[in-house]
C-alpha cells in the first residue's frame, strides 16, 4: 500500500472511531438522565464542541445518527426475517414483535429522543421522517392480508394503516409497558388489538398450548367470489 492511501485509511479510521464515540457519548448522557446539549455531548466523549459539528453538523443529525444506531442493533437486522414470512399474518406479528423488541431494547433513550424532538422542531422533523418509515412498513404488511382474508376491505386499509401506526408507536409501547409489563406481555396485547383492527377472531390456544388461528377457518377472498 502506498504511503499515501495508508495514511488516508488511517485517518478514515480515526474518523470512525471518533464519530463511535460521540455517538456512544450522546447515548450514555441519555441513559444517565444528565442535561444533553452539544457541550455535553463534547465532554463525555473526550472532543472538542467543533469535533461534534464537524461530524454531524447539528444536534438533530447527531440524534439522527444515534437512532439509526440503535435501529440497526434492535430493529433493521429482525426485518428480513419478517418478512420472509409466507403467513402474511405471522408477518405482521413478526413486525409487532420487532417493534416491540426496538422501543424495549433501550427504553429511556428512546424516550429521550422523544422528549427532545417535542421541543426542537429539526429533531421533530427528523423524528417525523423515521416515523413515516414505520407506517410504511405496516402497509407492506398489510397488503397480503388484505389480498388473501379480503380484511381489512380495500375501503377500510387507509384507516387500519393509521389505528396499527398508533398501536405500534414509542408513546404507546411506553405506556402499556408502565412500571410492570414485560415487552411479550405488551407485544401480546398488541397483536390482540391488531386482529380487532383487521377483523380478524382473536386466536386460542389449541389443545396442546399452542396457537390456533382462527384464519384457517376464514375462506380466501377469492374463494367467496
Amino acid at each position: 500500500m502506498a504511503p499515501r492511501a495508508y495514511r488516508l485509511g488511517q485517518r478514515q479510521a480515526g474518523t470512525e472511531q471518533t464519530r463511535a464515540r460521540i455517538i456512544a457519548a450522546a447515548r450514555e448522557l441519555f441513559r444517565s438522565g444528565a442535561s444533553f446539549s452539544i457541550d455535553a455531548v463534547a465532554r463525555e466523549a473526550g472532543v472538542a464542541r467543533m469535533t461534534v459539528y464537524y461530524q454531524f453538523g447539528s444536534k438533530a443529525k447527531l440524534l439522527d445518527a444515534l437512532f439509526d444506531e440503535l435501529a440497526t442493533q434492535g430493529l433493521l437486522e429482525r426485518l428480513p426475517a419478517v418478512f420472509a414470512q409466507r403467513e402474511p399474518l405471522d408477518a405482521l406479528r413478526a413486525l409487532i414483535g420487532a417493534f416491540v423488541n426496538f422501543w424495549h431494547s433501550d427504553t429511556a433513550v428512546i424516550r429521550r429522543i422523544h422528549g427532545v424532538a417535542a421541543l426542537d422542531a429539526e429533531v421533530d422533523q427528523a423524528n417525523a421522517a423515521r416515523e413515516e418509515r414505520r407506517r410504511g412498513l405496516l402497509r407492506k404488511a398489510l397488503a397480503p392480508i388484505a389480498e388473501k382474508y379480503g380484511r381489512p376491505p380495500p375501503e377500510m386499509v387507509d384507516e387500519a394503516v393509521d389505528i396499527l401506526f398508533t398501536l405500534t408507536s414509542f408513546e404507546t409501547y411506553d405506556r402499556l409497558a408502565g412500571p410492570a409489563r414485560g415487552p411479550e406481555e405488551v407485544e401480546g396485547i398488541l397483536n390482540r388489538l391488531a386482529r380487532a383492527v383487521i377483523g380478524l377472531p382473536a386466536e386460542e390456544p389449541d389443545v396442546r398450548g399452542t396457537r390456533r388461528n382462527h384464519e384457517s377457518r376464514e375462506p380466501a377472498r377469492s374463494a367467496r367470489r
